[in-house]
């Protein structure tokens, strides 16, 4: 039985008092799950640098989760918190975009975000803004009055492992999402089952690190729920870096890495990566990329270059909002069958070597 699947001790309310009282700024998390290890790009320190300071104190997130390709697009940010990566998107999309963002803690994280909308809005040069904060539970998105198929892109920075109910949070995700959109969050994973003894512990789960699903049942999840072929961007390890709480994980042996993915709703995507004979060129033409563009860990495609792909690759650049930056070469006439090494051990890069890292995702 995968620990999504499991019954926990640790309640909503407990977590939502984790973040709304017992964390009252960054530097009180105990440990390095939920902090940011890369730094970020120019362009998103640049958007930072407009944000109030209220609100990047209160920032908890373990990745990077604002994607390429926003403008006019309509944004959900799932446990939204007090609002950083939604006031980092509205400056991405612009004022004919959309970013919603949904939590379910008013007290210290949605009350700052609705705090200063407006000082935002007069910081990004809009005359109204573009962003709404709902009060709700992810794995509950139907409650949202949110139209289904109405959302561009949806991204999660480290929220969606404090979730009692993570398939729900991906069904959810699938039925807002329009036909090519995505889902593209940071989160963390084991690479083991999570026992029920440190998924009772309420400081474990709170730091996300309890409550992280073991990466083979993430995977399975999501390609069950309907999003085939899930891609991973980068991963890093999480080291906890607290002792105390060292001490009551050893004996589980347990490894836990921060990832991120990009899920895809395209229905015709296959379970493995199959060979059509099929390429892509990019053109050198996404904002910010004009030497290469890297889709995931497995593909960077040089701008100009010939670029062999397999059938979901392919359509995850040509049905989605990145199709008018590449061309295409192939059809579906004739299969050539799965490409190799199209394996399934542990997918993360930094895995020690010799435990298969790197193994999972696109391998064409």
């Amino acid at each position: 039985m995968s620990s999504s699947a499991s019954p926990t001790a640790v309640t909503r309310a407990d977590v939502s008092d984790y973040y709304g009282t017992v964390l009252s700024k960054t530097e009180d998390l105990k440990t390095n799950a939920c902090e940011t290890s890369s730094a970020p790009p120019e362009h998103i320190r640049e958007c930072l640098k407009k944000i109030h300071p209220d609100v990047i104190a209160k920032y908890y997130g373990c990745g990077l989760t604002i994607p390429d390709l926003l403008d006019g697009l309509t944004v959900l940010d799932l446990g939204c918190g007090s609002g950083r990566d939604v006031y980092i998107a509205s400056q991405l999309v612009g004022p004919a975009g959309r970013v919603i963002g949904v939590d379910m803690t008013d007290a210290g994280q949605l009350d700052v975000a609705r705090r200063h909308e407006a000082h935002h809005a007069s910081a990004f040069g809009y005359d109204a803004p573009n962003t709404a904060f709902r009060t709700g539970f992810i794995e509950r998105l139907e409650e949202l009055d949110l139209a289904p198929g109405s959302v561009d892109v949806i991204v999660s920075n480290c929220v969606i492992n404090l979730s009692p109910d993570k398939e729900a949070v991906l069904r959810g995700c699938l039925r807002l999402l329009k036909p090519g959109g995505e889902l593209y969050f940071s989160d963390v994973y084991s690479d083991r089952r999570v026992p029920k003894v440190l998924r009772e512990d309420k400081t474990l789960w709170g730091e996300c690190i309890s409550g992280a699903l073991y990466w083979n049942d993430f995977q399975n999840m999501a390609r069950a729920v309907g999003f085939g072929d899930p891609r991973l961007v980068e991963d890093s390890v999480i080291t906890v870096n607290n002792a105390a709480l060292e001490k009551i994980m050893e004996p589980h042996r347990l490894r836990f890495f921060s990832a991120t993915y990009r899920l895809f709703k395209i229905a015709e995507l296959e379970p493995h990566c199959e060979d059509y004979g099929q390429a892509v060129v990019y053109k050198g033409t996404v904002p910010r990329h004009p030497a290469s563009y890297v889709l995931d860990n497995h593909h960077e495609m040089e701008t100009g270059r010939v670029f062999p792909v397999c059938g979901n690759t392919y359509r995850m650049l040509r049905d989605t909002r990145l199709a008018p930056h590449f061309d295409f070469i192939g059809t579906w006439d004739r299969h050539y069958g799965i490409y190799a090494d199209c394996g399934n051990d542990i997918p993360f890069a930094s895995a020690a070597p010799g435990d298969g890292g790197g193994g999972e995702g696109g391998c064409c």
